[in-house]
């Protein structure tokens, strides 16, 4: 099955005023998104040598103000060139090894937030351990372990874990619904931290969570995740998003060592358990337990 497309239902639409008929860019309109997050998204990923600014298709001068921005199409009028950011996004892909993952982050996630960052929903049953649709998500990805050493991200990083790594510290995580967990690592959701932290929904909002702001609890806890990692995903989100005709949207969007994948495997791990205790007694089950357990470490 072909990939879906990111442009697909766009309302606005970016184009180079000298080049009207070839699209720079696109966004789904959610709530929240203002004229002046437009001109800061398009910065993320349009490279410009020269002052330049926004005109709308009826001639208007688009303010770089906090008026909600309206779909439409939007030309970029300037006397220098535009560049097309080529800095890649890192999409999660069945082939991508993954890192390290460690139940320590897990845990230390859980107790911190206790609920969904985005939408607000606690988990009910956190005081009796049970954390049913409730993730432990990395902000940057755990699957890109090398891309993260690689440029050095835990420079930002101030409180290392005792194991795994920078990358598994509390610093890079949040507590997130399952679902909302797999829209932000496939970046269809994201924060920018440059606009009061608000919630950004790069694709139809079934929650109601686009153009909210995390929470003051969340926001001054001294272990919240730090901008920097913020930052980095917001601009993911906008590569992916809005740039050119937008990037593929995997059906499967997790890697070995992911999230999604770290889910699965304990789950598995933790059914053969049980059937080994159950059937423990039983030589010729306990082989094809074995067997299969096997099979799926492989």
């Amino acid at each position: 099955m072909p990939a879906a497309n990111r442009s697909a239902g766009r309302d606005v639409h970016i184009y180079d005023m000298k080049d009207p008929d070839t699209v720079l860019g696109g966004l789904i309109l959610t709530n929240g998104v203002t004229n002046a997050n437009l001109y800061s998204m398009i910065e993320i990923f349009c490279i410009f040598d020269s002052p330049y600014f926004l005109r709308e298709e009826h001639g208007m001068v688009l303010q770089r103000d906090d008026h909600p921005l309206n779909p439409g199409n939007y030309y970029i009028l300037t006397d220098g060139s535009i560049t097309i950011s080529d800095e890649p996004w890192l999409v999660r892909t069945l082939s991508v090894t993954g890192g390290t993952r460690v139940p320590q982050f897990r845990d230390a996630v859980r107790e911190r937030d206790r609920r969904c960052v985005l939408t607000g929903q606690r988990a009910p049953g956190a005081d009796r351990g049970i954390w049913d649709s409730f993730e432990a998500a990395h902000v940057f990805p755990l699957a890109y372990e090398g891309h993260w050493i690689g440029n050095n991200y835990s420079r930002w990083i101030t409180i290392e874990p005792a194991v795994g790594g920078p990358i598994n510290s509390i610093q890079n995580g949040m507590l997130l619904r399952s679902h909302m967990h797999d829209l932000f690592d496939n970046y269809r959701v994201s924060v920018n931290s440059d606009d009061g932290y608000k919630i950004v929904c790069f694709d139809l909002d079934v929650d109601g969570v686009a153009g909210r702001h995390l929470d003051q609890e969340f926001l001054e806890h001294p272990q919240r995740p730090v901008d920097q990692l913020l930052r980095w995903h917001f601009r993911q989100a906008v590569f992916a998003n809005m740039r050119g005709a937008g990037e593929p949207v995997f059906e499967c969007d997790f890697p070995p060592g992911s999230d999604n994948m770290e889910n699965t495997q304990t789950e598995l791990d933790s059914l053969f358990d049980e059937i080994d205790d159950i059937v423990e007694t039983d030589d010729s089950f306990m082989t094809k337990a074995g067997n299969a357990k096997r099979e799926t470490e492989v």
